[in-house]
């Protein structure tokens, strides 16, 4: 059970779930910790820190005013102070329900872009340095994994598409770890497209950037391998989510929706799904989520055996399987919404016969805003061209989606930035 106090009520053997306030007002370097001493205690109370959040399950409650009374009678001892429960759970709840995301304002995509390079450029080396520690049997840094998935939460929070378009462009090689990135930014914007509330919109984050390290415990060569999976294969590639959810029980202030993502993620609303083949009335809401946004990021990124589709044509083949019963088909209309009929990113065609790269969606889903760069009459490169076809009089109109090794066009990303 989670409660506020102050940091004049704190005692040593509480458990600190959350201090109240920015990072320069913890005094300590992880988010989550144990007053163990008095040293502990003191270092609390001399901070800039007001309130704390304390989890009872892990430690002392706030003494009862009775009980504190009795306490303050009875003569001193050299016994030590009592420390957090052996047997209490390592899970947590969930982030406290006061958490509130920063408000920022909107930005552009070309402005965004430039902040999500930064992000994701740090995003690699962390989550690399993570599951590189999970292969070598280490318990997950769970205030490392929250400091980076609330980094990603901000930039989608501020637009929706940038990030998301960038990491969809990833290397081969970066796949394992980036796609944690992608589905990370993907939850967030499902979860603010549903309208959870902000502690649920990071816990949902966090699912998703943990959602894959049960990959971990699986050989390389069979991650990585370029051809058709044996059986045997396919076999040892199921037993990631349960890999991973063994993982996450090991670990401290993980979230019980990371490893009930860990776990069911690939479930099918059918009941085909593994490792349990639950029906969809059993699997959960977070789940559900983790299932399309893990799969998007799939199929529309370059892997060793397949090159990836467009977004338009990723968007086309889920509507199938949704229909077929691998998707919640209410989430999964609510994913095209927050991703857009042509997510950020999409070549597409115009009626005057020039390709375009979409740059923002939030006004219209049919008409975004686009930057034309290659004419199909001249077969040639154009000066950019940014067009907000929402506009009253635009005569230009999105004609379809192209997939760019058609027109031999390399890296649509690189038309996005100014």
């Amino acid at each position: 059970m989670f409660k506020k106090i102050t940091v004049n009520q704190a005692q040593v053997g509480m458990y600190v779930h959350k201090v109240c306030g920015t990072w320069l007002d913890n005094p300590f370097w992880t988010a989550s910790f144990a007053l163990k001493t008095a040293s502990d205690l003191k270092k609390l109370q001399g901070s800039t820190a007001r309130e704390v959040w304390i989890d009872t399950t892990r430690g002392l409650d706030v003494a009862a005013p009775d009980a504190a009374a009795a306490a303050a009678a009875e003569p001193a001892t050299t016994t030590a102070a009592a420390a957090p429960r052996a047997d209490a759970p390592l899970s947590v709840q969930g982030t406290a329900p006061d958490f509130r995301f920063k408000v920022e304002a909107p930005t552009s995509t070309s402005d965004e872009l430039k902040r999500a390079k930064r992000i994701v450029k740090i995003s690699r080396e962390a989550v690399d340095e993570m599951f590189n520690d999970a292969r070598m049997g280490k318990l997950i840094d769970t205030g490392t994994a929250v400091t980076l998935a609330d980094e990603i939460a901000a930039s989608v929070l501020r637009n929706p598409g940038a990030l998301i378009s960038l990491v969809r462009l990833k290397k081969i090689d970066d796949y394992t770890y980036m796609h944690s990135v992608a589905v990370c930014a993907m939850m967030v914007a499902l979860a603010r497209q549903l309208e959870l509330p902000d502690h649920e919109v990071r816990d949902c984050g966090l699912a998703g950037l943990l959602h894959d390290v049960g990959k971990m415990a699986i050989p390389v060569e069979i991650l990585n391998k370029p051809g058709r999976l044996t059986e045997s294969e396919y076999s040892t590639i199921q037993g990631h989510p349960r890999a991973g959810f063994d993982l996450l029980a090991q670990t401290a202030n993980v979230p019980d929706v990371a490893r009930d993502v860990c776990l069911h993620h690939h479930e099918r609303i059918d009941g085909k799904g593994y490792p349990d083949a639950l029906p969809g009335d059993q699997i959960s809401l977070q789940a559900r989520m983790g299932a399309i946004c893990d799969v998007y990021d799939a199929i529309t990124s370059n892997r060793p055996y397949k090159q990836g589709w467009s977004p338009v044509t990723s968007l086309a083949r889920m509507t199938e399987w949704t229909k077929e019963g691998q998707f919640d088909a209410a989430l999964f209309g609510a994913f095209v919404r927050c991703i857009g009929i042509y997510p950020i990113g999409t070549l597409v065609r115009l009626k005057s016969e020039r390709l375009a790269v979409v740059l923002d969606n939030r006004k219209s889903l049919l008409a975004p805003i686009v930057r034309v760069i290659y004419s199909l009459k001249s077969m040639v490169y154009l000066p950019p061209e940014t067009i907000d076809l929402s506009l009253p009089g635009i005569p230009e109109a999105i004609l379809s989606s192209e997939e760019e090794a058609t027109w031999g066009i390399v890296d649509c990303g690189r038309f996005m930035a100014d």
